[in-house]
């Protein structure tokens, strides 16, 4: 019995693959057909030998036409006879490891990677610095990065070779993908996800080409459609003169810096640098929420070529925006040490805005009671009110060395992430003035912007006052408090710890006793419109100046304010219900917890956060 052999479709034989008198197997290929520029086998239907063929090469098909015919097989009591079948392809092709197409695509990734660029590296080492690669690598869990455009090359193929670019500029001078951070912390993949991206100081000093500016927008893309966290390595010189293989003139229409401004409000932006950080690179830096530095950091607008070339006179790197000027300037807002450290600051601020974690610790709640002292006028340090009251080893400080009289920080209570705004007794006697102003109103937003609560810690005087501290244009800045806060979308709680007078006091309420869930007190609170002595100085003045004596007039001065305070301390201002309790300074978590609890899931609606 013979069986044919039919074609499938139309086209044309391009090989032959069996002969007669040839034993097949099932599934093993005897011919290609070439239909619509593609060849296709096909194979035989059964086991059996080429008893004849009907076409030859360059032969024309339609579909039905008979190739060949089968015969039985050999009857030889064993398969001996019929080779292995070969459903692939008859072809003696390369497969696996070996194709050379694959065998293309490994090398040309390899030759990417830090042990295919040993002078690179070295030079970074000599620097004392980590490679783009080490960085992005520390930051995100082993193994679980995938890297977008690492084949990439710099777009300067009309003045160099092609073989000279790939070796040379691997990436075009920026590493980024997609990978989990902090997976040992959080049990969703999805929650774990981060874009990571970092450009390359071996690759043309980390300056901004054509193709690494397509590759961040491809990624700024991808941050927000699907809604991940941004962690930016930036060092890098800024723009790059040397690319050829663009049509335009200035390259202003370059979509980076428009898409990355976007981002903000809509995901956590965070950025590291170590070493050089100009123009466009401290651009983008500039648009993070967060900035994490480097003590050996200079960060600028302007790099030297820029100055020069302005003719503003000639300047070393090390000359412009060092860390010194930056981390008090309130650019900065951490400082590490080297990058090593930068980067694990860098995950752990990622894990604020990753939710809540599973374990934590409880300080002993006890200690707070003692904190702040029963002299109303000796100062305390507010960093050991708030490291007592939030979970053990939770607490970030950010912009420590800027606006000295406002604290803000990133903490976990019962492992749920919040925002924490205090007034610092240290500085001003915790008096707002305009950079402690700023420095709370941009951290609300942030925390508003990505769903996080706010606390505060009230401990102030009031706004601060007097001419030099208007010409800092004060009633601007301390009015962002009130816009601010007023608009809030997520819960605040707030916490008296000792003063709580005046436009100070309500600003750091979001407006009102009445603005946040619960305005509480310790016992040390006192309340009032303005600080007690400048009240019995203006309140009682004429009585004063009838004083026969310095000393009688400082007698009935400390008496008038004593019974101020008296009539302003915060169990008095509680019979009144001007705020809505007086507590245990130990009952402070359970309070906060419970109406945090209570409040419903926020996930914030702002368009933006003020880069200031």
């Amino acid at each position: 019995m013979t069986i044919d052999v039919v074609s499938e479709l139309q086209g044309t034989v391009v090989a032959l693959l069996a002969r007669p008198g040839e034993a097949v197997r099932f599934g093993g290929a005897l011919a290609l057909v070439e239909s619509m520029k593609m060849h296709h086998e096909v194979v035989a239907p059964a086991d059996g030998v080429v008893a004849s063929i009907a076409v030859v090469e360059g032969s024309t098909l339609a579909v039905g036409d008979v190739l060949m015919s089968l015969g039985d097989p050999v009857d030889s009591g064993d398969d001996a006879t019929l080779p292995p079948p070969d459903i692939s392809s008859a072809l003696a092709l390369p497969t696996g490891l070996d194709r050379p197409d694959l065998t293309e695509v490994i090398e040309r990734h390899e030759g990417g990677l830090d042990a295919a660029r040993p002078d690179a590296v070295a030079k970074r080492r000599r620097r004392g610095r980590r490679t783009a690669r080490e960085n992005v690598a520390d930051l995100v869990d082993e193994g679980s990065l995938i890297e977008y455009g690492p084949l990439v090359i710099a777009a300067q193929r009309r003045r160099r070779d092609l073989a000279d670019l790939i070796e040379n500029t691997p990436g075009d001078g920026l590493v980024a993908g997609i990978g989990d951070v902090n997976g040992d912390l959080f049990a969703d993949e999805r929650t774990r996800k981060c874009i990571a991206m970092s450009y390359d100081y071996t690759v043309l000093a980390g300056t901004q080409g054509t193709q690494n500016h397509r590759k961040k927008d491809r990624l700024f893309e991808l941050a927000e459609q699907l809604r991940l966290p941004v962690v930016f390595f930036t060092e890098g010189g800024g723009g790059r003169p040397g690319d050829t293989d663009q049509l335009g003139v200035s390259g202003l229409d370059c979509l980076a810096f428009l898409w990355f401004a976007e981002l903000s409000g809509t995901v956590p932006l965070i950025g590291v640098n170590a070493g050089y950080c100009f123009a466009g690179n401290a651009a983008l830096l500039g648009c993070c929420d967060i900035v994490i530095a480097t003590e050996d950091s200079n960060i600028g607008m302007g790099g030297p070529a820029m100055i020069e070339g302005g003719g503003l006179g000639v300047y070393e790197p090390l000359e412009i925006g060092p860390i010194e000027v930056q981390r008090a300037n309130g650019v900065v807002d951490i400082v590490a040490a080297d990058e090593a450290e930068a980067t694990t600051i860098a995950k752990r601020l990622v894990g604020y805005f990753q939710g809540t974690v599973e374990t934590w610790d409880s300080p002993d709640q006890t200690a707070l009671r003692d904190v702040v002292p029963l002299d109303r006028l000796r100062a305390y340090d507010i960093r050991r009110v708030i490291d007592g009251l939030f979970d053990v080893g939770s607490v970030t400080e950010l912009r420590r060395d800027f606006g000295l009289g406002m604290v803000t920080a990133l903490a976990r209570l019962e492992g749920r992430p919040v925002g924490v705004v205090a007034n610092n007794p240290h500085h001003l006697a915790g008096a707002i003035d305009s950079d402690g102003a700023d420095k709370a109103a941009r951290f609300m937003q942030l925390c508003d912007a990505h769903g996080l609560p706010v606390i505060t810690l009230c401990d102030t005087p009031g706004m601060m006052v007097g001419p030099d501290v208007e010409e800092t244009a004060l009633v601007r800045h301390c009015s962002r408090l009130f816009v601010t806060g007023a608009n809030l979308s997520v819960p605040m709680v707030t916490v008296v710890t000792r003063k709580s007078y005046g436009l100070g006091a309500q600003a750091m309420m979001g407006g009102s006793t009445k603005a946040p869930l619960a305005c509480l007190s310790w016992p040390t609170g006192e309340f009032g419109g303005m600080g007690l002595e400048g009240a019995v100085r203006l309140g009682y003045r004429k009585e004063l100046e009838a004083a026969e004596s310095d000393a009688e007039r400082e007698a009935l001065f400390n008496t008038m304010v004593d019974r101020m305070y008296e009539h302003g301390k915060a169990v008095s201002v509680a019979t009144h219900f001007e705020i809505d309790d007086v507590i245990d300074p130990a009952d402070t978590r359970r309070w906060i917890t419970t109406l945090l609890a209570a409040a419903p899931p926020s996930r914030g609606e702002r368009p933006n956060i003020d880069t200031w």
